[in-house]
């Protein structure tokens, strides 16, 4: 039995059809259609259900798919055991969000590509919340606070924001001092979440309410500019605000406690030596320089 085959099966059955398995893939859908065809010929069975939606699981391929995708996970445990200890080869598939990643974090996933000519470096920069499992990436880098998953997280960096509000929304609605005061004003944020704030070494939760909200931290901090209301953001998207004095710290007795970066990746008992390789790196950029200003600001031990 092939394992080509048998990932491809794997791929096919988690991205719910053969056009978005051959994209993971890097292959044409001709070439996933043949790999699945001879790997149900072999095994005498219908394993996916094909329609114009996509490929269903046959009730023989849901059980298959748990045994297959342990068979392919051993099989890169082993394949990365036996490689010399600096090499690195196939697809490292990672997810980063839009407002961080292309000016911190690309300059990280180049500098691991040059060490690794061998791999295939394939980056999704976004501000929504990725599925790893469902989209099929290897591991995501993600700032800020974590909600709780089954997803296992590696913290690589410290993280420091701020609340902001530009000079006119102070003049016009006064700058809160107390958690009390801060939930009565405008709040801009990325959902509906809750804020947290330091009290001393105690941290308090608000649930502030607002009428913008955005998945995007670099369009927060054009609205708080705009004076639409106040902003918790990181010092990365802030920093040029405040100095040229677009935007002011506000609460500043009780700031956001430090968040951090961390590095996600799906649950498993061995986590793929590319993934950890690429924690290590981040460790090593954004441990001791939490805040870079830039690409020129991420600097990473060159080897």
């Amino acid at each position: 039995m092939d394992i080509e085959e048998l990932q491809t099966f794997v791929e096919v059955a988690d991205a719910g059809g053969v056009s978005p398995a051959a994209f993971r893939l890097g292959v044409s859908k001709s070439i996933v259609s043949r790999r699945l065809a001879r790997l149900e010929a072999e095994l005498g069975v219908q394993l996916l259900a094909r329609s114009t939606r996509g490929a269903a699981l046959t009730e023989a391929g849901a059980t298959f798919r748990d045994y297959a995708a342990r068979v392919c996970a051993e099989i890169d445990v082993a394949k990365e055991t036996i490689l010399p200890t600096g090499d690195l080869r196939g697809r490292l598939r990672v997810a980063a969000p839009l407002s961080f990643g292309p000016t911190h974090f690309a300059p990280v996933l180049a500098e691991l590509a040059r060490r690794h000519p061998q791999l295939h470096i394939h980056t999704s920069y976004s501000d929504r919340f990725v599925d790893l499992i469902a989209e099929g990436f290897d591991c995501a880098i993600r700032v800020g606070t974590l909600q709780d998953s089954n997803l296992v997280a590696r913290r690589v960096g410290p993280l420091f924001g701020k609340f902001v509000a530009s000079p006119d929304y102070i003049r016009t609605h006064g700058s809160p001092e107390t958690p009390e005061e801060l939930v009565a004003h405008q709040a801009l944020m990325q959902g509906t979440e809750a804020w947290q704030l330091l009290d001393g070494n105690k941290i308090i939760t608000v649930r502030p309410q607002g009428r913008f909200k955005t998945d995007s931290g670099v369009a927060l901090a054009v609205a708080a500019a705009a004076g639409l209301g106040i902003a918790a953001l990181p010092d990365y998207l802030i920093d040029e605000y405040i100095a040229s004095g677009a935007l002011v710290p506000v609460m500043t007795r009780h700031p956001p406690p430090p968040a951090g970066i961390y590095v996600i990746r799906p649950p498993g008992q061995h986590p793929a030596r590319k993934v950890r390789v690429l924690t290590e790196l981040l460790i090593e950029c954004f441990e001791q320089d939490p805040n870079p200003a830039g690409t020129a600001s991420v600097r990473c031990r060159s080897s």
